[in-house]
């Protein structure tokens, strides 16, 4: 019934741009916080963006400035625009929810950076 379903990757130049969507059902969404994480190979799961239920947002330094962060409660959805896209911005990214016990997780997007 739960379900987070992102959307958006794809292959982009150096300096290019991507909006990365997540799409959540099964949750009264409003209730949760929210955040997107990354994991190249070989690398550690990083998080880079959160979005409180209060709407303040949070980045991770290699990517502020450059990331933003964003949630429609009306559509059950959360955005990722993401700038000047570096070659060490690829990886699979993937959109989390979380609400006291409850954590949940989807299958990610791949964004790859490469000219």
């Amino acid at each position: 019934q739960v379900q987070l379903v992102e959307s958006g990757g794809g292959l982009v130049q150096p300096g290019g741009s991507l909006r990365l969507s997540c799409a959540a059902s099964g949750i009264i969404f409003s209730f949760y916080s929210l955040a997107w994480y990354r994991q190249a190979p070989g690398n550690q799961r990083e998080l880079v963006a959160s979005v409180s239920t209060n709407g303040a947002t949070d980045y991770a330094n290699s990517v502020s400035g450059r990331f933003t962060i964003s949630r429609d409660n009306a559509k059950n959805m959360v955005y990722l625009q993401i700038n000047s896209l570096k070659p060490e911005d690829t990886a699979v990214y993937s959109c989390n929810a979380k609400f006291s016990r409850f954590d949940y997780w989807g299958q990610g997007t791949q964004v790859t950076v490469s000219s």
